[in-house]
């Protein structure tokens, strides 16, 4: 049912001469105030001619500020988003077309809760929800399933795999995956994928740490991009008033607490700046708390959720963005700010040293030191406009150069042309026929 007349006897060859390609994209939770980036991808892969179901388990937020986002919200299919009573009825019926490939699920489902602290009944909601996919996936005539995070989601995506289903691939962005790597099973999920994708080096590394030697060639670098209309265009003077913009959800890994201590430090030294929190989230009450705690309603404020413009009217209104995080993948508000001519000040985790460079495009502090996050406030607030203009600059030029919408997509497209190729079905109905089960075990 999933077979494709796409030739990948070079799978770097021009997308624009190969047949186009039936994917699926499948999220936990799409569109999301968080997920641009899936967005951008999705929108390029259709431009490129080729057609994408997109998937989530969830449905979206109603409140989504973002007019795009609401527009994609349109075009997503949630999993739990309509009658339950349907969606088991479809696992059912499945399950009676085909009792095997639906016991195949099941073992893999127990299989994969018994390493998990999600337990038995999620993993058996995970097989039918992958159950009740099925027969969507073959009416869209769908080749190849991509799945963002390897948290659910990729559960239930391996699951139709192991089904019968499509081959997938999916995309770890950290740093959830690589906080729980052997309850997630990604070692299993990338065994039964295609391909992964890392968003960095660093994160194509964490991937490779839980692999054997012979799994590491299934791991790929493809980074996530950044919207072209933040990088055309002529670079908006930085303001000469001290202001700073930290952008995400209020959640402890961002560490926005140390960013107030840090404000708090400044206050006490005489340095008068102000931060603007443009996101929400569970931290937020605490956040507020030690605000008004510090006497600090002055210096900082918090927006709550905004939408794309608003986003960037706040990174253009400040002198640099700054992100104090204790853990990341690598956070695409930073290629914002930088494609808008913004330096950045962050921290030295994760992929972010692969993109902000001290001393020529930002400054990286050890995260936690607050101390030490004041100073680079301190010395950002008190540099000249031309000195931050040098450093604008090249922050464009380094996040064009690394994260382009095209050349990414290139690369994903290639990746999606093997998975789909003849020549990978084959191979993956020779494992299944090795492991004795009529499906595929590993592609």
């Amino acid at each position: 049912a999933y077979a494709t007349a796409v030739d990948s006897s070079d799978p770097a060859a021009q997308p624009s001469q190969r047949t186009r390609m039936r994917l699926a994209y499948l999220t936990t939770e799409y569109p999301a105030v968080s997920h641009t980036f899936i967005r951008r991808e999705l929108l390029e892969l259709e431009r490129r001619g080729h057609t994408i179901r997109r998937l989530s388990i969830r449905p979206s937020k109603p409140d989504l500020p973002d007019p795009l986002d609401r527009a994609e919200r349109e075009k997503t299919v949630a999993v739990l988003g309509g009658s339950k009573v349907a969606m088991l009825l479809r696992a059912f019926r499945f399950a009676a077309g085909s009792p095997l490939a639906f016991c195949r699920g099941g073992l893999l489902a127990g299989g994969m809760s018994a390493k998990s602290d999600r337990g038995l009944i999620k993993h058996v909601a995970y097989w039918i929800e992958a159950a009740g996919l099925m027969a969507q996936l073959r009416a869209d005539g769908i080749e190849h399933v991509h799945v963002h995070f390897g948290t659910n989601a990729a559960a239930v995506g391996r699951l139709v795999r192991r089904m019968g289903g499509p081959s997938y691939s999916m995309t770890c962005h950290g740093p959830d995956e690589f906080d729980a790597v052997i309850g997630l099973d990604l070692a299993g999920k990338i065994a039964d994928a295609s391909f992964v994708v890392g968003i960095s080096d660093f994160g194509a590394a964490q991937l490779k740490r839980w692999l054997s030697l012979d799994q590491w060639s299934k791991v790929h670098v493809v980074r996530c991009t950044v919207d072209e209309g933040f990088i055309t265009g002529g670079l908006t003077p930085i303001p000469a008033a001290p202001r700073f913009v930290c952008i995400g959800r209020l959640a402890p890994q961002k560490g926005q607490l140390v960013l107030v201590d840090a404000v708090h430090r400044l206050k006490l030294a005489g340095v008068d700046i102000h931060v603007t929190l443009a996101g929400d989230g569970e931290l937020r009450q605490a956040i507020e708390c030690e605000i008004r705690d510090r006497d600090l309603t002055g210096h900082i404020s918090i927006t709550g959720w905004i939408g794309g413009k608003q986003v960037r009217e706040h990174i253009l209104a400040s002198r640099a963005m700054v992100l104090p995080s204790f853990a990341e993948g690598l956070p695409v508000a930073i290629m914002e700010a930088m494609a808008l001519g913004r330096p950045v000040i962050s921290t030295y985790i994760a992929g972010i040293p692969e993109l902000v460079v001290p001393g020529r495009n930002g400054w990286l502090v050890p995260s936690g030191r607050a101390d030490l996050l004041a100073a680079a406030l301190a010395q950002v607030a008190a540099a000249s406009v031309d000195d931050l203009s040098a450093f604008a600059g090249q922050a464009r030029s380094d996040v064009s150069r690394m994260h382009s919408t095209t050349v990414e997509v290139d690369r994903l497209i290639a990746l999606f042309m093997a998975a789909t190729s003849p020549r990978a079905k084959s191979s993956s109905e020779l494992t299944a026929s090795d492991n004795g089960i009529g499906q595929p075990a590993t592609l």
